[in-house]
């Protein structure tokens, strides 16, 4: 016959099933209850790509499926871009004996710091195939401003 040696419980141990319970918690929680894109579901996360174009800031997001005079509203306040949508799909299919309607609704939105300078009366905006396409235009730099050298603290 074995005897079976238990050993005693260590704070380790203790913190280590604190954050199992933790992180089994988590998994279970629905992520879309914060409200930060990167714990989003990919569905309602306007996706964008930026860069310069003729001395514009382009901005070109995905936004298939929707209506652009209903559903989409775009606004700058205090040098952030607020691109917000809505995507409303009904689809009804009738056959012999059985009728189906599905609804698929959500809500998008994504906000986007603009350069320093910009005005907001300016920027314009189009919607094209799914495209929304916002160019902002770029505040013109000073002419024959220096560079300002940053200082780098050793240690």
């Amino acid at each position: 016959m074995s005897m079976i040696r238990r050993q005693p419980m260590t704070s380790t141990d203790i913190f280590r099933q604190f954050d199992r319970m933790f992180d089994d918690w988590m998994r279970a929680f629905p992520a879309r209850a914060w409200d930060q894109p990167a714990l989003r579901a990919p569905e309602e996360v306007i996706k964008v790509d930026e860069y310069r174009e003729d001395g514009d800031l382009v901005i070109k997001a995905e936004m298939p499926g929707i209506d652009p005079d209903k559903d989409l509203r775009l606004s700058i306040d205090n040098g952030i871009l607020d691109l917000r949508a809505e995507r409303r799909v009904t689809e009804d299919t009738e056959d012999t004996g059985y009728r189906r309607h599905e609804l698929s609704y959500g809500s998008f939105a994504r906000r986007l710091p603009l350069p320093e300078g910009v005005d907001p009366a300016a920027v314009s905006a189009a919607y094209k195939d799914g495209i929304l396409t916002v160019r902002v235009p770029m505040p013109a730099l000073e002419k024959g401003a220096e560079p300002t050298p940053i200082a780098i603290e050793k240690g």
